[in-house]
């Protein structure tokens, strides 16, 4: 008899689990609906100078005229670096409760977003809101912040490098046009000290981004799997080929020839007049045109190419949003509405013509006060004709140990010139400590 009543429990229990799976299962998914209460979301962002403000103010705005009843909180939280320092910090601890709805995120914060476990993609958005709007973004743009075959954000500010030059100083020089390669540089270092001048023609140091442009003009990947963009980055890729080589060959030709000071000469000594031509970001066109104010006509052309024979351009960078996984549908479909209004056409024409950045956003390109812009002010037109130049396969370079590789790669072309090492022994070092550090993080990071 307790055999049969053990038995017809367990038929019981057994039948009841089934008809639970099955309510589970048939249950109608509860729909959240954006407005039917209040709803707070946290922005981190790394937004100053010029940028700063205007952040600011796209924040204000939104939180006054969007009908969701969404109040967005913005953090400013320091450098690119700092953001994502901490955000490493909050994720070793599992305290995901302290991480934002959303973020401003450079490329130093690809890796670790993705490996996070909390992010939530644009894949993952458009899947899970239905609304794919992929398609209204610049494809060069969009193409730096994927990894592995993910979107992982939106581009906001979008930037290139540029060549920026004291006019006035080529000009007396007897240039009527920037110059367009090292061996220009060169040249107007001689046609320069022929007249007198003695400012410095040209001064910066190598460094990671920098290097994938270089590289890039000569067809080269500085590391594997399209610059770590694809997969994780296992070796370097810029050896074998020689990009490597002709690239050290042409820098210390520069200096060399004394036309390259070996210090990364800033924004300040060239609105001094210290330096005749340095490269920089096109995001800093207002403040460059507002620090000179008029003392010399400042001119802006293509990044600088290692020679004649290589190909025109520098790769997109500058920094995307990405969202955090809440695990709150209200704070999720808040946060889905402001990434497409901080990436839409009407702040996207509004930042760029405030910084330099270039829109990412295909209609804000079209839009008619940033088209105004670019007719008058021409220094504003250079960055998106060279995006234009630039060959899609041009990626910026998303390795493990960012920083130990950017430092490592100063100091390597440093003790080139420094020490009077030849270009071989240099490409043999740099193959041998820049792997070993990829080979660390690997081991570290499997």
């Amino acid at each position: 008899m307790k055999k049969i009543l053990l038995v017809l429990l367990a038929v019981f229990f057994a039948l009841t689990s089934v008809f639970a799976a099955a309510q589970q299962e048939t249950a109608p998914v509860q729909k959240v609906v954006l407005g039917s209460q209040p709803v707070a979301i946290t922005f981190w962002h790394s937004a100053s100078d010029d940028a700063g403000p205007l952040v600011d103010k796209y924040v204000q705005e939104f939180n006054a005229k969007n009908t969701y009843q969404i109040t967005v909180k913005a953090i400013y939280q320091g450098q690119y670096s700092d953001a994502t320092t901490l955000m490493k910090t909050i994720l070793s601890a599992e305290n995901y409760k302290e991480l934002p709805d959303i973020m401003q995120l450079d490329a130093t914060g690809k890796l670790d977003y993705y490996n996070s476990g909390k992010a939530f993609t644009i894949d993952n958005a458009v899947k899970y809101f239905n609304d794919d709007i992929i398609g209204g973004y610049l494809a060069g743009a969009l193409g730096n912040w994927q990894f592995s075959g993910a979107q992982l954000g939106l581009p906001f500010a979008t930037s290139t490098t540029l060549t920026y030059y004291n006019k006035n100083a080529l000009k007396a020089a007897g240039w009527d046009r920037g110059p367009d390669t090292f061996a220009d540089i060169i040249q107007l270092s001689k046609d320069m000290k022929a007249k007198g001048i003695t400012m410095a023609t040209y001064g910066t140091v190598p460094n990671t981004p920098s290097l994938a442009n270089w590289l890039g003009q000569l067809g080269s990947y500085v590391v594997n799997n399209s610059n770590g963009a694809d997969a994780k980055a296992t070796k370097l890729e810029c050896i074998a080929n020689g990009a490597l080589k002709t690239f050290l060959t042409e820098w210390k030709a520069m200096y060399d020839a004394g036309a390259l000071q070996n210090q990364s000469l800033s924004t300040n000594q060239f609105v001094a007049g210290e330096v005749a031509v340095f490269t920089g970001s096109s995001s800093s066109i207002s403040n460059l045109l507002s620090k000179v104010g008029g003392k010399f006509e400042v001119g802006a052309s293509t990044f600088l190419r290692v020679n004649s024979s290589a190909q025109y351009g520098a790769t997109v960078s500058g920094s995307c949003l990405v969202m955090f996984d809440s695990d709150d549908a209200l704070r999720k479909a808040a946060t889905w509405e402001f990434i497409k209004y901080m990436t839409g056409e009407s702040v996207q024409a509004d930042f760029a013509i405030g910084t330099g950045y270039t829109p990412g956003f295909k209609a804000a390109v079209e839009n008619q006060n940033y088209k105004n812009l670019l007719a008058t002010t021409p220094q504003f037109a250079v960055a998106p004709q060279q995006l234009a130049k630039t060959p899609a396969s041009m990626r910026s370079v998303t390795v493990g140990p960012t920083v130990d590789f950017y430092y490592a790669i100063q100091n390597e072309v440093s003790d080139m010139l420094k020490k009077g090492t030849t270009v071989d022994a240099t490409v043999a070092s740099m193959d041998t400590n820049l792997q070993a550090l990829l080979n660390n993080y690997l081991r570290m990071n499997p």
